[in-house]
């Protein structure tokens, strides 16, 4: 994925009016040292980042051009730096009660991994993210298992880049070695109370996790960089073959090489029925990670069930 171009295609001011209303499930907010890092890293070694903000400009843009309430989230590249990380998220959730849902991070493996996201959770954080290609575990180990234990006792969702794609030959470890859906499969066998989200529809493994969403009512997918003809990977499902009430929306903004609503315009233009794109767009975010909405938002909740 190294040296991939920029887009510079255009971008609209507010969210697209077939869209409805909108979650974003997939949005990243970091301290502003670690934010600058990320974005050097992929100017190296992946695409440019079109939105440089700091953590409460990315909200504030998203919330300017329509967009009803984000999940946030962040990972901790090495051990250490989860619970400096888990207080940032939250702070950024108290300063937008309203508008974030922010997930919590650890290191897998790194010492009081569980106290550290009980924690987390007692401080308001609704679930976990972790990035498997860049804090290099295998998703059946040991500390995983610990990881995911705490998540079913507390009945919060657990996010995993789990997909072998995007890679880099950048990272410390090959995601193809570490990463597959049959150990997703082991998971939610291991663990028959842990609710669990892959992001990027699984990407490459496409098939294989439509399948799987198919027979587990504990999988979620996100569509974040997956259907925006941006990525060179084929993907042969098409989003409305797949379980409705199993795939939410997420842009991974602002780690974005191209326009903020690309993929909003992809999807709200897709022909989807209103049920589908309800369900997409909002409705499975909101049940997967308990979100409370305000039933007075305007226009959007006019089909709240």
């Amino acid at each position: 994925m190294a040296d991939m171009p920029a887009l510079n295609d255009a971008e609209g001011d507010r969210v697209p009016h077939e869209a409805g209303f909108v979650i974003d499930a997939h949005v990243h907010v970091f301290p502003q040292a670690i934010f600058s890092a990320i974005w050097k890293w992929f100017d190296a070694h992946a695409w440019p980042i079109r939105y440089q903000l700091d953590a409460r400009a990315v909200i504030d843009f998203l919330m300017a051009r329509g967009v009803g309430h984000v999940v946030a989230l962040q990972y901790a590249h090495k051990p250490g730096i989860a619970e400096q990380l888990n207080s940032f998220m939250a702070e950024i959730c108290r300063d937008f009660p309203a508008q974030v849902t922010g997930l919590a991070s650890v290191f897998p493996g790194e010492p009081d991994a569980a106290g550290i996201l009980e924690k987390a959770f007692d401080s308001g954080l609704a679930g976990v993210k972790l990035h498997a290609h860049v804090q290099c575990f295998d998703l059946n180990s040991p500390e995983m298992d610990e990881i995911c234990r705490v998540c079913s006792r507390a009945k919060k969702p657990l996010l995993i880049h789990a997909g072998r794609e995007p890679k880099s030959p950048a990272y410390a470890c090959d995601p193809y070695e570490i990463c597959a859906v049959e150990k997703i499969e082991r998971m939610l066998e291991v663990h028959p109370d842990l609710r669990l989200c892959v992001p990027h529809l699984g990407a490459d493994e496409f098939s294989a996790y439509a399948r799987l969403i198919e027979s587990s009512d504990r999988l979620w997918l996100d569509t974040a960089m997956a259907v925006t003809d941006y990525l060179p990977i084929d993907n042969p499902v098409k989003l409305s073959d797949m379980r409705a009430d199993r795939v939410l929306y997420g842009s991974d903004f602002p780690n974005i090489p191209y326009a903020w609503d690309r993929e909003l315009r992809e999807l709200a233009q897709a022909g989807f029925s209103r049920d589908f794109l309800a369900r997409l767009m909002w409705k499975n975010a909101r049940d997967l990670f308990d979100i409370s909405l305000n039933p007075n938002e305007p226009d959007a909740y006019e089909t709240i069930a």
